[in-house]
């Protein structure tokens, strides 16, 4: 089911790559979360074209299958210094496209368990997908009320699906499985962000 969502999903951001004016900044946050799937945190500190390639140079965290004690022998073999994160840029979006976002997100954290999420221990976890603090605000409000997947759908352009879609994928993989109603919800997305965007307003 995930590589049904996630494969699309990568074509159409290398869509979107192609025809954003901001290419280089978004590769890098969409880099990120391509190998975020995979329980790997890394920023990309270096991008070029080189030829007809892409050159990539990657500052890359402890990932989260790997026990403590391996990665710091890994990191004392390999005898090289912590590099500096640059962080992601974020994608320009109104303050309804914003608000939306959040919802979507909160909506995916509502339907990923059975009780409340517990803030303190959700924090955390959602700083190291790399949001911004005002997403997370924004996140932590919508979780305050029920969301419906019906009503966040309405008028949902496919750039916003586009980019709420890797985001949701990565909340729900946070206990590492995909429960129906997340399917439902990331299949939905993937539908929303394949739509053109005069098909929706």
């Amino acid at each position: 089911m995930l590589s049904q969502i996630v494969r699309p999903m990568v074509r159409t951001q290398i869509r979107l790559l192609a025809n954003s004016q901001a290419t280089r900044s978004t590769l890098v946050s969409t880099i990120a979360q391509w190998l975020g799937f995979l329980g790997v945190r890394a920023q990309v500190t270096q991008i070029d074209a080189v030829s007809n390639q892409i050159s990539v140079s990657l500052t890359v965290g402890k990932p989260e299958a790997c026990d403590t004690h391996d990665w710091q022998q890994i990191l004392h073999n390999l005898k090289q210094h912590k590099a500096e994160e640059p962080t992601p840029a974020q994608a320009q979006m109104t303050s309804q496209q914003q608000s939306k976002l959040q919802r979507l997100l909160a909506y995916v954290i509502q339907i990923g368990g059975s009780e409340q999420p517990d803030w303190d221990k959700l924090y955390p976890q959602l700083q190291t997908l790399g949001f911004e603090e005002s997403t997370l605000l924004g996140i932590r409000s919508a979780l305050k009320v029920p969301q419906s997947l019906d009503q966040l759908m309405e008028g949902l352009d496919s750039d916003v699906a586009a980019i709420a879609l890797p985001k949701a994928v990565s909340i729900a993989l946070l206990d590492r499985q995909v429960n129906p109603s997340e399917d439902k919800a990331l299949s939905t997305l993937l539908e929303a962000m394949k739509q053109p965007a005069s098909a929706q307003s």
